[in-house]
């Protein structure tokens, strides 16, 4: 059997180190197939190479052998019959969904005092909003998204970051999908394996969808049009002119479960000028671009579209709040904000045409405060200035730290 190949996802460890000697209850989420059950095998081998008196108790619902174990007293029994006295002693457990009343079984574990405890779940079924009613104990919810550019890079040993871009635009950040030699078949598994039979199946079975076809026409028509404004008025009027019988009120929900299991992240508005967020007619992005090729195909690909998508879950990775910023009449793609940072960025393929360069750079000169304003495109050249905005090349800003 061929492994796939594992890197050090550095920024997910140290945070997992950070908070390995709290009481909170470690929960990491992400979407399907992102890579959370490497990451905690990874951990887990981290903290037995720099600690000598560890037990580690790991529970893998992934594997048939831990099947007695998915009731939840059961579950429990095993992880007390597993303690070792004088050991600091970690509980991991992955795919904690698939063990009916879990939280039971965890919580009574939290309460003892005698576990460091470790999760992996999928975010259908361990919902940020549901955390603090799930478990009685505090939680520190780690978010996993897919592989990087940064991490695509470091995985397969690439130098030229120009050429590596233009690979990882095709494949994306689903690391699965690399032990796989032609695109046929990368977008085979990608949409077969991950996105219908994972992310769509565990919508529908948490949630208990029954009307199937209307979730696909929707989730066809998120993907044909991420880094649109919309709203969910206009796809429900679009989806019944189809001949698709919905309305706004399912629409809405279905929606809210998609981007709940991460198969979506919604952006937003921002009011630059009165400084004040919009509720009224969102974008969303994929949580990882190749979902789009792999279910619609490579045609139209309307690759300003896609680099946009890449910059936004790229920002979410990094910790910011992500605002779709508008100004007067105008638009500036993101607006990213951490504490008291705030920065104005506007994302494009090719600015070697002057009209186009114009355009993008006249937007971030509206802006009238002194935060940092970037413009970022393949201009494959080193970084500059042009009034006061910083031109950076796409890849480059993308591996950096």
């Amino acid at each position: 059997m061929v492994n796939i190949k594992l890197i050090e996802r550095d920024n997910y460890l140290e945070q997992l180190e950070h908070t390995k000697n709290t009481p909170d209850i470690k929960v990491i989420t992400g979407v399907r197939r992102s890579g959370k059950s490497k990451l905690l095998e990874m951990f887990a081998k981290k903290i037995e190479s720099v600690e000598n008196n560890v037990n580690i108790i790991h529970v893998d619902f992934n594997l048939l052998k831990f099947e007695p174990l998915l009731e939840y007293h059961n579950l429990h029994d095993f992880i007390e019959e597993s303690y070792q006295e004088g050991k600091d002693n970690y509980v991991m457990i992955d795919e904690i969904q698939m063990c009916e009343n879990f939280e039971k079984a965890v919580n009574s574990l939290h309460a003892s005092e005698k576990y460091n405890i470790f999760v992996t779940g999928s975010n259908a079924f361990l919902l940020s909003s549901d955390l603090a009613t799930l478990f009685t104990g505090r939680t520190f919810e780690l978010k996993l998204f897919p592989f990087s550019f940064n991490e695509y890079v470091r995985y397969y040993q690439s130098a030229d970051y120009n050429s590596a871009f233009d690979s990882y635009l095709e494949e994306g950040g689903m690391p699965g999908s690399y032990l796989y030699t032609t695109t046929k078949e990368k977008y085979s598994y990608i949409n077969d394996e991950v996105f219908n039979a994972l992310i769509v199946r565990d919508i529908i079975r948490r949630y208990k969808i029954r009307n199937v076809n209307l979730l696909n026409k929707l989730v066809d028509f998120l993907m044909d049009n991420i880094g649109n404004i919309t709203s969910v008025r206009k796809i429900s009027d679009t989806l019944t002119s189809n001949k698709i019988k919905t309305n706004d009120k399912t629409v809405g929900k279905y929606i809210d479960y998609l981007c709940n299991a991460f198969a979506f992240y919604r952006i937003r508005r921002y009011d630059i000028s009165g400084k004040r967020y919009l509720t009224t007619d969102d974008k969303y992005y994929l949580s990882d671009h190749s979902f789009k090729y792999a279910r619609l195909g490579t045609k139209n690909l309307n690759i300003g579209r896609v680099i946009e998508n890449i910059v936004a879950v790229e920002l979410l990775r990094r910790g910011y709040e992500v605002y779709v910023g508008t100004l007067y009449n105008g638009e500036i793609d993101f607006v990213a904000m951490k504490q008291n940072e705030k920065i104005y960025f506007q994302v494009a393929d090719d600015i070697t045409n002057e009209e186009t360069f114009e355009r993008e750079v006249s937007a971030l000169l509206k802006i009238k405060d002194a935060y940092p304003k970037i413009l970022l495109a393949r201009t494959r050249q080193k970084e500059f200035q042009y009034e006061g905005i910083r031109i950076i090349n796409l890849a480059d800003w993308l591996v950096s730290s």
